[in-house]
C-alpha cells in the first residue's frame, strides 16, 4: 500500500439520499440501486463524480460492533442547496484534515489496511467527521482496474 496524501478542505455542499445501515446488515446495493436513476436529477453539480458517505455514531471505532447503525449516503457535490430534488437531502461536509488513500482495484482488505495498520502506525487519529469515498470516471464497480479515492478524516494524536 502507498501512503496517502494528508489534504485539509474546506467544507462541500452535497446532495443525494441517505439510508441507515450496520456493517452487518448492509444495504449499500439498495442504496445505489434507489440513486442511480435519479442522480441526473440533482441541480447545480460541480462534476459528475458520485461520493459514497458514512456518517458513524460518536465513538463508533472505540467500542466497534458490526451491528451499529451509521447512516450511509449516495450524493453529488452541488454549488448551493436551491432546489433540492424531492426525495433527497442536502448535507454540508465539513472541513477538515483527511488522509487520501488513491486506490485501484476491488477493495478487499484495503480498509483493514487503513484502520488496522495505517492508521495505528502514523500521527493520526480518526476524526469524528463523514468517511467517504469519490468514484471518479475511473470507477467501475467490481473490476480489478477500477480507481477511487477514499478519504478518511484525521486529526493530529494527542
Amino acid at each position: 500500500m502507498t501512503e496517502p496524501d494528508i489534504i485539509t478542505i474546506t467544507p462541500k455542499k452535497l446532495v443525494g439520499i441517505r439510508m441507515s445501515m450496520s456493517l452487518s446488515a448492509d444495504k449499500t446495493h439498495l442504496l445505489w440501486r434507489s440513486f442511480m436513476p435519479v442522480r441526473n436529477r440533482v441541480p447545480n453539480k460541480l462534476n459528475s463524480h458520485l461520493i459514497s458517505m458514512r456518517v458513524y455514531p460518536p465513538n463508533y471505532f472505540e467500542s466497534f460492533n458490526p451491528h451499529t447503525e451509521f447512516d450511509k449516503w449516495a450524493l453529488m457535490e452541488v454549488e448551493d442547496f436551491e432546489n433540492v430534488p424531492e426525495g433527497m437531502e442536502g448535507f454540508t461536509l465539513p472541513g477538515g484534515k483527511y488522509a487520501v488513500f488513491h486506490f485501484r482495484g476491488t477493495g478487499n482488505g484495503i480498509f483493514q489496511f487503513i484502520y488496522g495498520e495505517w492508521i495505528a502506525n502514523s500521527g493520526y487519529v480518526i476524526d469524528d467527521r463523514p468517511h467517504f469515498e469519490v468514484l471518479g470516471e475511473k470507477y467501475k464497480n467490481g473490476d480489478p482496474n477500477s480507481e477511487e479515492d477514499i478519504w478518511i478524516p484525521i486529526a493530529y494524536k494527542n
